[in-house]
Parts: structure tokens; sequence; C-alpha cells
């Protein structure tokens, strides 16, 4: 009997180039990102927002995807 294994995946988005003052965190139910300049801070939220909204149209979630397909969509929306 094969037994599909259970994720937990969860997603944290860092961005290093601040220098604003500003503290950013932006939270889903599956992934997390901090820091970061605006512009940073905002593209890294709008790549996983839309490798959720793919992985959504696929019947998967950021927390129950295989991590290669996390890989690759990520890579995909961020370029």
């Amino acid at each position: 009997m094969h037994r599909e294994t259970e994720r937990n995946n969860y997603l944290i988005g860092v961005g290093l180039d601040a220098n604003d003052g500003h503290k950013r965190i932006t939270k889903g139910d599956d992934f997390s990102i901090v820091g970061g300049s605006e512009e940073t801070h905002d593209r890294i939220t709008e790549t996983v927002i839309k490798t959720s909204e793919e992985l959504s149209t696929k019947g998967r979630s950021i927390r129950n995807a295989d991590p290669e397909e996390i890989r690759d969509l990520v890579m995909k929306h961020s370029s």
C-alpha cells in the first residue's frame, strides 16, 4: 500500500535591501514575507501570490504541493 507523503510547506521571503526604516511584513496562510525596500517587498509578494494562485487552479496550495513544483513556479513568476 502506497501512502502519499503529507506535506506542510511554508514559504518565507526575506528582503535585505531596506534602508528607509520601514518594517514590512506580509503574511498568508502558508507564507510570510519580511523586510526589503518597498519595491523588493512588493515584487516578492507578487511572486508568492502568483505562485499560490497557479497552484490553486491545479487544486493544490503551497502547503501541500511538491517542493520542486513550488520552486519551478516561483522561478517562473519571479522573472
